[in-house]
């Protein structure tokens, strides 16, 4: 993702910071992200994110990118990253007070 800027979101009770890239105007979170906002466990929001492509909510090769990204142990893993509509789409999906919160 090139030329992006990090920004900080933190929940209305403060406990929480994401940083969130940004690329022309677009929003994206990876799945650790996404799993911190929502305080949801990786494989529930993993199922949320393949029922949507599933259902035809949305397009995955639209709303997803692959970024490479060197981790702590020096090796480069693909990463994958969900725009907006993703976000906002699983955030519709999720049932907890987090999910609340978001929609609100």
């Amino acid at each position: 993702m090139n030329n992006s800027e990090i920004q900080i979101f933190k929940a209305q009770d403060g406990t929480t910071e994401i940083q969130v890239k940004l690329e022309n105007d677009m929003v994206w979170l990876n799945l650790m992200q996404l799993t911190e906002l929502f305080k949801r466990d990786k494989s529930v929001i993993s199922r949320h994110i393949s029922n949507i492509f599933k259902e035809g909510e949305l397009t995955e090769n639209s709303v997803v990118a692959k970024n490479a990204t060197t981790a702590s142990d020096g090796k480069t893993y693909l990463v994958e990253y969900f725009n907006l509509d993703v976000i906002i789409s699983v955030g519709y999906r999720i049932k907890s007070q987090r999910g609340t919160q978001f929609r609100i």
